[in-house]
Formats: C-alpha cells, sequence, structure tokens
C-alpha cells in the first residue's frame, strides 16, 4: 500500500479538500502511474453533488488522468517505467461477457468498474485522479502518442472518447452534415473530431456567445438555439446530431432538424426524466440514441487519431486549490473548455 495525497468531497455536496488515501501495493499486472494532469468533467460534479444517484464517501473524483509509468507488475507487458500514459472512466470490467470480448468494455453486462465512485472486484473503494498516484490493470491503460502533450490529452479520455465514439458508430464522415449541441467540454472536442473526420459541422448553442470559437475550432456554421429561426431553416438538415448538454431538452423540435434516417446521440445525461412524443421519431424513421465511452481499444484508437490530427482539448490549466471555484464555474458556463488540474499542486 502507498499512502498519497489527493483532493476529496467528504459528503455529498461538500466542498473537497485535501486529504490522504491508500493506493493498493502494485500486482502482478498492474502499473503505478504519476499522475500528472487530471481533467475536471461535469460527471465529477453530478457525483459529487449525488445528481445522479446515491454516491460512495469519500470520493475522490477524476476520470480523465494523464501521467508517466514509474512502476510495473512483474507480469506487465505492454508498458515500461517511464512511459507516457492515460487512464480514462473504466478500471475494470468483467471481461468475458459479448461485450467485453467485441472491446466494449464501457457496455459489460457484468458491470464494469468505474475508476471512482466504484467498487473493485477486490471490494475496494475506487478513487479517481484528483491524487498524486493511481494503480491500473495495465488493460484498462492507453498509451498517450508523443506528439500529443500530456495536459491536453488528459480531457481526451473522457471528453475526446465520449465524442468520438458516437461520431464513429454514426459514420461522421465526408458528405454528412453533423449537429453538435452545446459547446462546452464535450462540445468542442466533438467539433474538432467531426471537423477532423471531414464532416459538414455546425454547432446548435443557446447564444452566439462562443461562435468566434467554433469557427475556430473547425465549424462551418454557428446557429443559436434561443432564435425560433433556427428551428424552421434547418428542418431536415442534419444526419446526426451529438447533444452534449445535461439539462432537458425539448426533443421534438431537435428531432425535426434530423433527415430521414437521422439519429440524435445524446451523451450528455440530465439529471431529470425526459419526455417525448413518439411521432417524432416515428416520421422520418428517426433514432433517438444514447452513447457511453468507448472501450479500451476505440479509446487507444481516439488518441492516435488526436496525435495524428494535432487534436488536443482547449484548456484552463488550475492548481488543486480552485478545484471548488472550478466547480462553480463550470456550472457557470465558464470555463474555455476544460479545467485541467496540475497534479504536481496536489
Amino acid at each position: 500500500m502507498t499512502t498519497v495525497a489527493a483532493y476529496a468531497a467528504p459528503a455529498a455536496k461538500a466542498p473537497l479538500e485535501r486529504t490522504t488515501i491508500e493506493r493498493r501495493a502494485v500486482r502482478e499486472h498492474d502499473v503505478l502511474i504519476d499522475i500528472h494532469f487530471a481533467g475536471i468533467c461535469h460527471s465529477d460534479i453530478h457525483q459529487v453533488r449525488e445528481g445522479w444517484g446515491e454516491a460512495i464517501f469519500p470520493m475522490v473524483p477524476g476520470h480523465e488522468i494523464a501521467g508517466v509509468v514509474s512502476e510495473v507488475g512483474p507480469g506487465v507487458t505492454k508498458y515500461a517505467v517511464g512511459d507516457r500514459v492515460g487512464v480514462g472512466c473504466m478500471v475494470d470490467s468483467c471481461r468475458e461477457c459479448d461485450n467485453c470480448k467485441a472491446g466494449l468494455e464501457q457496455y459489460c453486462t457484468g458491470g464494469n468498474v468505474m475508476t471512482y465512485n466504484g467498487v473493485g472486484k477486490d471490494g475496494e473503494v475506487t478513487y479517481g485522479g484528483y491524487s498524486q498516484k493511481v494503480v491500473v490493470d495495465e488493460n484498462f491503460v492507453v498509451r498517450i502518442p508523443d506528439a500529443l502533450s500530456l495536459d491536453v490529452a488528459a480531457p481526451l479520455l473522457c471528453a475526446g472518447i465520449t465524442t468520438y465514439s458516437p461520431l464513429r458508430h454514426w459514420n461522421a464522415g465526408p458528405g454528412k452534415k453533423v449537429a453538435v449541441l452545446g459547446m462546452g467540454g464535450l462540445g468542442h472536442m466533438a467539433v474538432k473530431l467531426a471537423h477532423a473526420m471531414g464532416a459538414e459541422v455546425t454547432v446548435l448553442s443557446q447564444s452566439l456567445r462562443k461562435k468566434d470559437d467554433g469557427l475556430k475550432l473547425g465549424a462551418d456554421h454557428y446557429r443559436a438555439t434561443s432564435d425560433p429561426k433556427t428551428f424552421e431553416e434547418l428542418r431536415g438538415t442534419f444526419d446526426l446530431i451529438v447533444s452534449t448538454v445535461s439539462a432537458p431538452l425539448d426533443f421534438g423540435a431537435y428531432l425535426s432538424l434530423l433527415r430521414t434516417d437521422g439519429a440524435l446521440v445524446n451523451v450528455g445525461a440530465p439529471e431529470e426524466p425526459v419526455s417525448l412524443n413518439l411521432f417524432s421519431v416515428i416520421g422520418g424513421r428517426k433514432t433517438l440514441a444514447g452513447s457511453s465511452i468507448g472501450g479500451i481499444r476505440e479509446t487507444q484508437e481516439m488518441l492516435d487519431f488526436c496525435a495524428e490530427h494535432g487534436l488536443g482539448a482547449e484548456i484552463e490549466l488550475i492548481a488543486a486549490s480552485e478545484i471548488n471555484e472550478a466547480y462553480e464555474r463550470v456550472l457557470a458556463s465558464d470555463v474555455r473548455y476544460r479545467f485541467v488540474i496540475d497534479a504536481s499542486t496536489i
């Protein structure tokens, strides 16, 4: 066991504070990672505040982890000391179900083990990346290419893969019209990725406040959803809409923007239930879908794609002492576009 410093929420809705946690000793297939950077995801806030249901406290959030391997177990074959690596939203799965065998560990039917606010197969609670070190099985670690600096790579482990996976699955590419709903931590990566894949990209945002940013990041068009003309003029336009917002939507209005056989895919997860008039999907054979993160193989593919195309997150680097302030700023949409914690300040 190793004792390391971390930032934890001692109870639901409580501010995060500096503390110490125990990391397990390195097992046969484990790697010990010195964390350099950890991104702040909106889902960290949902879980610290129990917005998605009962949670485990104390909680050390953080599932956008970038660092360097400092020790490996005797059975490790994929990584060596000094390798630049990342850890995303999960650290284990059953490895035996059809989904796991297909490289879709994110949909493990036996239940995967989340990087934090989870319980490992050993019965121990998992603690995330707002800490100095983490121990993870080598099969749930990915390699960060040299072309990506670790700070801008960290958010790719959630924001990057969460948007890459549906874009790939629904075949975003040349000749496809893709809309990205919301221009935040996930949305800005969806714009970059869809553009790099060759799609025609439109941002749908409440206002035009971030229009210049959106166009710089690769959007071809930028429209305000607060303007009723947007819904009139764009009716039947898109092959794919990726919704990154975590607030309830008027799904009928957004489904009307799809072409026949188009899909509206949700990666943002509202805390409240949503309602839907089924005629919104029946007319036009449309799909209302959801998508989680990607599997380990696809996460590595995404990192390699980002390295090839020079894509990293747009970040604001903060000290660990600024985490609580950063949470408030995320809730106020006052970040462009991802806070990343410098783990040397923990």
